[in-house]
């Protein structure tokens, strides 16, 4: 796992995550004032044992006494659960190819923007929100287990970029099964990735599976900007594929394509999904214009589910 470089600037920094906030609060108003039926139900936390200390925890949730029986390495907490209205996990691509893009702006952070948007209207309706993430292959998946509260956003969104928390996820014999060992109760799973790899196909009919008991849609991450490339005047160009680490030689006429090409497989993709009984949701790069439509998309869910 990558571990946090103090110099690197965060894809979400806390200025930006406000700014959220205060966007998910003037546009949510309508579910707190007038008519509408109060979404939050219940108070207080539960109980439910001890485990080893992670990065994030509460120094006033150590079990001191408990810890010198292991000599503090390592420390024990003690473990609770908040009562809550719903769990809305993210699953999120953390593959290499996400940490490219252009003009300083990777594919990532557009990602990263979208955990902290769904994060923070969890933190509005009360939710539990936790996060699994994922690699080219969904072969190595990890986790931060859900938890109320805005601390918990900022959490997740540093594992996400840094790694700082995650804990490994066993793998079970399925995809969907593997997922769904995560998830205690029926929950709300956006999907966050621009599915710029192999096996779309199979991933689709793996999260069709799991949408049979959880709520799972899909966040298209509109990635064709990061190839709208300047014009060349080579006419033969190098690229070296950063997943696989092969190289492969093009030319320039196949090079200005690409951009075009992947929003052609993003639409396949789209279809697949469809096929596949998915709900998707297309995100470009306009920060708050995709904010908002994802605001809107899981407030809609919200409440239809809450009905």
């Amino acid at each position: 796992m990558r571990t946090r470089e103090t110099n690197v600037e965060p894809f979400v920094n806390l200025s930006e995550l406000t700014e959220i906030e205060l966007l998910i609060m003037r546009r949510m108003r309508e579910f707190t004032i007038g008519e509408h039926r109060s979404l939050f139900t219940g108070s207080g936390f539960d109980f439910i044992g001890l485990r080893d200390w992670q990065p994030g925890d509460r120094t006033s949730n150590i079990d001191w006494a408990q810890s010198t029986l292991t000599n503090f390495s390592p420390m024990v907490v003690r473990d609770y659960e908040q009562r809550s209205t719903a769990t809305v996990i993210a699953v999120a691509d953390a593959s290499l190819s996400t940490r490219c893009g252009i003009d300083g702006v990777p594919i990532a952070a557009a990602i990263a923007r979208m955990i902290g948007t769904i994060g923070m209207s969890a933190v509005f309706f009360q939710d539990l929100f936790g996060l699994i993430t994922f690699d080219a292959k969904f072969e190595q998946l990890a986790s931060i287990r859900p938890r109320v509260g805005k601390n918990q956003v900022i959490h997740t969104l540093e594992a996400y970029q840094f790694g700082t928390g995650l804990q490994p996820l066993k793998r079970a014999d399925s995809l969907s099964m593997s997922l769904a060992g995560v998830m205690r109760k029926t929950s709300m799973v956006p999907v966050i990735s621009d599915f710029l790899f192999d096996e779309a196909g199979s991933i689709m009919k793996e999260l069709g599976q799991l949408n049979s008991s959880h709520d799972v849609f899909i966040v298209l991450i509109d990635a064709a900007f990061a190839f709208e490339l300047p014009s060349i005047s080579a006419g033969w160009i190098e690229a070296f594929d950063v997943e696989t680490g092969r190289s492969k030689v093009m030319s320039r006429g196949t090079l200005r394509t690409l951009s075009a090409r992947t929003r052609t497989w993003q639409d396949e993709v789209a279809r697949m999904a469809k096929d596949n009984d998915l709900d998707v949701l297309r995100i470009g790069v306009d920060e708050v214009q995709t904010s908002i439509a994802l605001l809107e998309f899981i407030a809609e869910r919200r409440l239809r589910k809450a009905a």
